[in-house]
């Protein structure tokens, strides 16, 4: 996987790009977040992402947030289409007991979230993306070789090419540095349904 052909939404301030790993040093006041009833939207935080039109892989990646600290510092996996248009998966933190493993789809400007509680001394978590087509699936793993489900969902403008990648925010007053390794790019692992057939 070639990182110099991913790109920037948002540049933050303070970056590294290697061979084999990606920091981010998260800036303060920053996040993705649209229309639900918190009644308030975000639109700032920095997304590196590749494009393509591949309707059939997967994306993985590591993520270790040791240096998150501040209620809904995150960092982790995205598909940032438009900012009406989304999907984010990460770890965010909410304090020294607990944080939230979650996702979250934005379609046409709505946000949901999708959340379970995990310890708070989790600082690493890996991610697996797939596509099929205009479904997605979110996976999550603590060694990188078991995955489990978080999420799978259609996204609207999802058909045809997409950008996805990382991104990474403190949505409070906050700065932590986020580092992203072993990604890699990969056949479809999220396989065609075997059960129930389709409707004629």
């Amino acid at each position: 996987m070639n990182l110099k052909e991913m790109k920037w939404t948002r540049e933050p301030a303070d970056y590294l790009i290697k061979d084999d790993r990606i920091e981010i040093t998260t800036n303060p006041h920053t996040d993705l977040w649209q229309r639900t009833y918190y009644h308030f939207r975000n639109d700032n935080a920095p997304v590196l992402q590749m494009e393509t039109d591949e309707k059939y892989f997967s994306f993985v990646v590591k993520t270790d947030f040791t240096g998150s600290h501040q209620r809904f510092d995150q960092c982790g996996i995205v598909m940032y289409l438009d900012s009406e248009n989304w999907m984010k998966g990460s770890v965010e933190y909410e304090n020294e007991s607990f944080q939230h493993l979650g996702s979250v789809v934005t379609n046409h400007g709505y946000s949901d979230w999708a959340t379970t509680a995990i310890p708070a001394d989790v600082k690493v978590m890996w991610y697996r993306f797939s596509r099929r087509e205009d479904d997605y699936c979110i996976e999550c793993s603590q060694d990188g070789e078991n995955f489990s489900q978080m999420r799978i969902c259609h996204m609207w403008e999802g058909a045809g090419k997409i950008q996805f990648g990382i991104y990474a925010c403190s949505p409070e007053d906050s700065q932590f540095k986020a580092v992203f390794t072993d990604m890699k790019i990969t056949e479809c692992m999220w396989k065609a349904h075997d059960g129930q057939q389709p409707d004629e």
